[in-house]
């Protein structure tokens, strides 16, 4: 009985004391979350200022551990979701704010080019983008703040999931060597309990039946007692040693590893749920932030001063005045437009008597240096003496009646060359324009010298020249002159080439105004008597006759690049694709006519020429299609004002593709 009521006192002895220890912090704890000794000197686990006693109890448990870590894992899970949230949102707001800044930016630069209203309309729809691109800067610093929200949020679930590794390889590890000793304890206990039933029964006298064998024989009953005592004493030590250390290792599990373990796990918990709280608390704020921000930029507090800055969108957009615009617009044009119409009637010369009634039928146009008048010699009747060219004369003379050819060129010093038109009569043509006195057209000289003067002819034998360039289609002007280039192209392009190449501002800069009619008056009068390889026959003025090659094409009846094919070109220019567009634009080129492209061909070489020195003239291909976009195009009113953008992209791609769709021959 003595063993007996050993085992049953070792029993007892299984229930856990409770000492009052002190856990310390660690790995994130902070503070204390136990409550002061119970009355048998328990720690009371506090998780809140009031804890229910069903927290303290599963927390005190044998799960308190795994429930904890269950519960942080979802805190962290719970962070990362948010963050990566934020870091989506940011992106989206990033992306969109620097793309309506980017937008902004565009079409501030659009409002400032001269094909965009101006006047009311262009400052206040500036100011329209301004406000825009406040509010593009307010997406900014909101994308900036969400992707710091998104740094934090992930660094604090690094840190949290960091934490629940350690305590949960701490914790757990403690709850597994408890429970590893308590399985021990139960073992030996068994085996203990076994052997003390045998050996009770041996010290009875109940015998089993047949004798007792060992290892060297039979044993008596005495022998089988002895050594059953034996046994059971060995066993009771072993079950001694293994109740102290169960309850050792649980003591130490209860009143220090798990507490701290809970302690730091519900710090853990707390820090993560608290952190996440807290960005989502700033998540509110920014973005009424951004709301109120964006709300004051669109239309601002009563109160603030009226000016540019502070003014709402409604009132901005209010300001714009079309009608003050349009007069603007059309005022701005006065000085160009002249006093009144003009009477237009004839004038007959002083130099024709009026016993004229005919014009001559055909007047000698040849360039002449200072003319002397002489006393000696004039005008007999009604005859008009030829002018003998004091510099060099133009080649192209086949054109000319026999009667007319060249006067000897007598003078080799290559003095300046002045154009001289006749001035029609009733039975003629139209009347050219007047020249003005200073710089006429056609010689007034009352009495010219006879060396002025060759090839005295009758007014009634000379033929009146009538061949007007301007204003003809190419295929007419084709028919007629049999050049599929009209020669005032050509003349045009060899006086720009010799001398405009390195002019600054060459197409873009206008010529005088007077020079240019005297100088179209001139082509249309006869072009082959015009030689611009001598600048003096264009006054020095190289700018008017860029202008005069503009003014050709801009008044043909059918615009050089034909209103037929004009869809096919723009649809062509909005490709975007460089290849694309240039190998649609090559295909549309040579479906024109043939004076059609062949005049195309001759400008594309030569402007091709000009912006190889845009260096020097500053005119590269972008401001040369400018230029002649329109020209080239059509101007006319209707859908091509639409597309006038689409119309320069047709003629810049032209010529940065000059030797892919022309050849250089």
């Amino acid at each position: 009985m003595d063993k007996r009521d050993s085992l049953d006192r070792s029993s007892t002895e299984l229930a856990p004391t409770n000492s009052s220890v002190k856990p310390s912090a660690s790995n994130g704890g902070g503070g204390s979350l136990f409550g002061g000794d119970s009355p048998k000197g328990q720690q009371v686990i506090d998780v809140a200022n009031d804890p229910s006693p069903a927290v303290n109890t599963v927390l005190q448990s044998d799960i308190g551990i795994n429930t904890l870590l269950t519960r942080l894992k979802q805190s962290i899970a719970s962070a990362r979701e948010f963050s990566a949230f934020l870091k989506k949102r940011s992106t989206l707001e990033e992306e969109h704010a620097q793309g309506l800044k980017k937008l902004c930016r565009s079409s501030h630069e659009a409002t400032r080019r001269p094909d965009n209203r101006q006047g009311s309309y262009a400052q206040n729809y500036d100011e329209t983008i301004r406000i825009h691109d406040r509010m593009a800067d307010n997406g900014v610093q909101f994308a900036l703040s969400l992707h710091q929200m998104h740094e934090d949020l992930h660094d604090l679930a690094a840190n949290m999931e960091r934490g629940r590794k350690h305590w949960k390889q701490n914790g757990l590890s403690a709850e597994k060597r408890v429970q590893d000793s308590e399985s021990m304890m139960e073992k030996a206990k068994t085996k203990y309990d076994s052997l003390a039933e045998d050996y009770d029964r041996a010290r009875t006298g109940d015998k089993q039946a047949g004798r007792v064998f060992g290892l060297k024989g039979p044993k008596s009953a005495a022998q089988h007692e002895e050594d059953l005592n034996r046994k059971v004493q060995a066993a009771d030590s072993d079950y001694q040693s293994k109740v102290q250390l169960a309850r050792s290792q649980r003591q130490e599990l209860v009143s220090t590893l798990r507490p701290q373990a809970v302690k730091s796990l519900l710090d853990l918990i707390g820090e993560c749920d608290a952190g996440l709280t807290l960005q989502l608390q700033k998540f509110a704020s920014i973005n009424e932030k951004l709301l109120l921000g964006n709300g004051l930029c669109v239309s601002p507090l009563n109160g603030q001063n009226n000016n540019l800055g502070s003014r709402s969108l409604r009132d901005v957009v209010c300001q714009i005045d079309n009608t003050k615009d349009l007069d603007s617009y059309i005022s701005s044009f006065a000085s160009k437009a002249g006093g009144k119409n003009p009477d237009v009637r004839y004038e007959r010369h002083a130099t024709l008597t009026s016993s004229q009634q005919t014009a001559p039928a055909s007047l000698r146009v040849q360039p002449m240096s200072n003319p002397q008048p002489s006393s000696s010699s004039g005008f007999q009747g009604t005859a008009l003496q030829a002018v003998q060219v004091q510099g060099q004369a133009f080649s192209p003379t086949a054109a000319l009646p026999a009667t007319y050819a060249s006067a000897p060129n007598d003078s080799q010093d290559g003095s300046p060359k002045q154009q001289y038109l006749p001035q029609m009569s009733s039975a003629g043509p139209p009347q050219l324009p007047t020249a003005r006195p200073s710089t006429p057209l056609y010689s007034q000289a009352s009495t010219p010298t006879p060396t002025n003067y060759q090839n005295d002819v009758s007014a009634s034998d000379m033929p009146v020249p009538s061949r007007p360039v301007f204003g003809l289609s190419l295929e007419n002007l084709l028919r007629r002159d049999g050049s599929a280039i009209p020669l005032v192209v050509y003349q045009c392009l060899q006086a720009v080439d010799l001398f405009g190449l390195e002019v600054e501002g060459i197409y873009r800069l206008s010529g005088s105004a007077a020079h240019v009619a005297k100088l179209r008056a001139v082509f249309d009068y006869d072009s082959s008597q015009v030689d611009f390889r001598n600048p003096e026959s264009f006054y020095h003025d190289v700018n008017s006759v860029a202008g005069l090659l503009k003014q050709f094409f801009r008044d043909l009846p059918d615009p050089l690049l034909t209103r037929e094919h004009y869809q096919s070109f723009i649809e062509a220019a909005r490709i975007d694709d460089d290849i694309l567009r240039r190998d649609s634009l090559h295909a549309t080129i040579n479906g024109l006519p043939d004076p059609n492209y062949a005049t195309l061909r001759a400008l594309t070489l030569h402007l091709n020429r000009v912006q190889e020195h845009s260096e020097t003239n500053r005119m590269n291909a972008g401001n040369l299609a400018i230029c002649f976009g329109p020209t080239l195009m059509g101007s006319s009113t209707g859908p091509n004002i639409s597309d006038a953008g689409w119309q320069v992209r047709v003629i810049d791609t032209i010529l940065q593709n000059t030797y892919q769709i022309f050849d250089d021959d």
